[in-house]
């Protein structure tokens, strides 16, 4: 016997009739600015740089969540993913301001690579110590901080030897690298375009490839046996040593590297060419990293790029054609930000893409006016135009950030740099003077002409309004009398119709 009630098929279907009209608790209205009724407005489109931004900011790192492994030798063999970190710095010169300073953009950078920086410790020395970087007494203090905080990574503020960085590693512990590990990890997170990815792992394997003794002794030991490359009996002998054939491969990829790299710069010269034969200036905007660069393009052209408050936001080069008040066509071009001591295998692997800043009419260096060291800002950008052989182009300080910046800095920057104007690329202040600099600062047109054109020679007209300069214009009852400046191709088909 059982207690219970009798099963009734149709009543029980009978039950579920209603189940169609349920509601989630969950699926709300839409908000009326989100959806309307036409479906959505073409107005609240998000543009590339929005876009690519949300993407970007789409996965957050959940703390707590530890990936990393406890034994350092296979660090080598992993993605490098930065968590809870402790900056170490030494201080050979300068201010005590320098350090700090240098310490600060340090800390910005292990954020923007995705981790967090538990604590910063620096010191004062003559030299960094040969060992350790920071010295023997000093490795055991920050031994202590290492295990009392919980930190995974050490990050160092120089160039690292690879003996360093392993003894480092062997004492602490823990992960240890130095600035310019950081800098590519950076690279390698922001890099999305196919020639960007190609510069940043090169940039990655040269720096790899000096450094591959300092990831452990076993990297020198001999294959044999049954070994992944099929040598085995009848393959002994001297042999190759794993840190060998590492390094084969490496300069097998780096070969590779180069070639692709090679004919994408083909491309970008033909494209160079192609402006030069059609006589349109170009106009690049370069700067320290997080100067406002894309924020500036934006205003100036409504090119929609990536914008974000942090270092190296945007890496991958961003052209956009615009015209003076006057017609005339000319391209800006947004480009990869500087830091101080840039590594140099970036430069190197990015050197075709620099070649643009070299290779422009008109560098517009922006400059952080709310920076606490903008001077040093403008010399370490410049230090990397003199290796790009772009120092003798025509250069513009545009001082961004004028509305968060202070009066005295903004007054001291004027009075060391003439040929500059402020903005806020923010609120669009200065931007009108900005744009009346740049027209002022654009080659002009060489040749002087005075020419009737017939009105079926619309062409022509069109294309003095693109690449010339007219001084004057009138329609008369035999075509249009025009006067003005041009180049010599424009100049020589305009000669076909003088004024008599």
């Amino acid at each position: 016997m059982t207690n219970a009630p009798d099963f009734n098929l149709d009543a029980a279907l009978g039950a579920t009739d209603d189940w169609d009209d349920f509601e989630s608790g969950y699926a709300d209205e839409p908000a009326d600015d989100l959806i309307s009724a036409d479906g959505p407005d073409p107005e609240d489109e998000l543009t590339t740089g929005e876009q690519d931004l949300a993407e970007r900011h789409a996965l957050r790192r959940v703390d707590g969540l530890r990936t990393e492994l406890e034994d350092i030798t296979e660090v080598e063999y992993r993605q490098l993913r930065l968590e809870k970190v402790i900056l170490v710095g030494v201080w050979t010169s300068g201010t005590v301001a320098d350090a700090e300073n240098s310490m600060a953009e340090l800390a910005l950078l292990a954020e923007t690579a995705g981790s967090e920086v538990l604590d910063a410790i620096y010191q004062r020395r003559q030299t960094p110590d040969p060992a350790t970087f920071i010295g023997r007494g000093k490795v055991e203090g920050l031994r202590e901080i290492v295990q009392a905080s919980g930190a995974d990574t050490v990050i160092l503020d120089g160039d690292l030897a690879p003996s360093q960085l392993r003894n480092l590693e062997d004492k602490l512990k823990v992960k240890a690298i130095d600035r310019t590990g950081l800098i590519l990890d950076i690279f390698a997170q922001h890099a999305k375009s196919k020639e960007g990815q190609a510069q940043v792992e090169l940039a990655q394997l040269q720096y790899m490839k000096q450094r591959l003794r300092g990831w452990g002794g076993n990297l020198s030991r001999q294959a044999g046996g049954r070994v992944s490359g099929g040598e085995g009996i009848g393959g002994r002998g001297p042999g190759e040593t794993k840190i060998e054939t590492d390094r084969r491969r490496i300069n097998t990829k780096i070969a590779k590297l180069r070639k692709e790299l090679k004919e994408l710069k083909g491309t970008r010269a033909t494209m160079r060419q192609e402006r030069s034969r059609n006589h349109i200036p170009s106009v690049s905007i370069a700067g320290y990293t997080n100067a406002g660069k894309s924020s500036i393009l934006n205003r100036l052209t409504d090119a929609g790029v990536l914008v974000d408050d942090s270092l190296f936001a945007t890496l991958d080069p961003t052209t956009r054609r615009t015209t003076t008040k006057d017609g005339r066509v000319y391209t800006m071009s947004d480009t990869v930000g500087f830091v101080r001591h840039l590594p140099h295998q970036l430069v190197e692997a990015f050197r075709s893409t620099l070649e643009e800043v070299a290779e422009s009419d008109l560098i517009l260096h922006v400059v952080d006016g709310s920076h606490p060291d903008p001077e040093g800002q403008l010399a370490a950008v410049r230090e990397v135009f003199a290796e790009i052989h772009a120092s003798k182009v025509p250069e513009l300080v545009v001082i961004n950030k004028a509305d968060t910046a202070d009066p005295m800095v903004i007054a001291r920057l004027l009075a060391r740099e003439p040929h500059s104007v402020v903005v806020s690329a923010r609120t669009g202040e200065g931007i009108d003077a900005a744009i009346a600099a740049i027209e002022a600062e654009l080659p002009r047109p060489s040749v002087q002409f005075e020419a009737l054109l017939p009105y079926e020679r619309g062409d022509l007209l069109n294309r003095l309004h693109q690449q010339g300069e007219i001084q004057a214009l009138e329609h008369t009852g035999d075509g249009t009398l025009v006067r003005g400046r041009a180049n010599a191709d424009l100049a020589s088909d305009l000669a076909a119709y003088p004024v008599v």
